[in-house]
Parts: C-alpha cells; sequence; structure tokens
C-alpha cells in the first residue's frame, strides 16, 4: 500500500494533495496541530475515509514529527 504524509493538511494545497492520492488509491496521513481549529472544513469531507488519517504534530516540535513519522512506517 502506497502512502503519504503531508504536512499542512488543512491548508488549500494540503487538502487538495489528500483528495488526489487519495483518488490513486495511497493511504493519506494529513499533520494538524492541536491548536488548529482554522480551515478544518476544507478536510472535513476526508475525515470519514477509511484511508485518510489525521496525527497531531507541530512543525517546532521535532519529537512529535518523528512520532508521526514512525506511527506512519
Amino acid at each position: 500500500m502506497k502512502k503519504a504524509l503531508i504536512t499542512g493538511v488543512t491548508g488549500q494545497d494540503g487538502s487538495y494533495l489528500s483528495e488526489f492520492l487519495i483518488s490513486k488509491g495511497y493511504d493519506v496521513h494529513g499533520t494538524i496541530r492541536r491548536s488548529s481549529t482554522d480551515f478544518r472544513e476544507r478536510i472535513a469531507h476526508l475525515e470519514g475515509n477509511p484511508r485518510f488519517h489525521l496525527h497531531y504534530a507541530d512543525m517546532a516540535d521535532s519529537m512529535s514529527l518523528m512520532k508521526v513519522i514512525m506511527d506512519v512506517q
């Protein structure tokens, strides 16, 4: 199974990329900050998809990113 990890999945590019990769058969893993509530509506339609997975991480916290990478592998 092909997997993709997208940081900033709630942004315009991240949400479009998620849709595209899911349509190509990828399991998509996206990161979101715990404090982020803005623009989550951009991915609301993907959240019930079994190929779409959200992970909490912050680009400023390398340990949280490493945990997500290890979980996705």
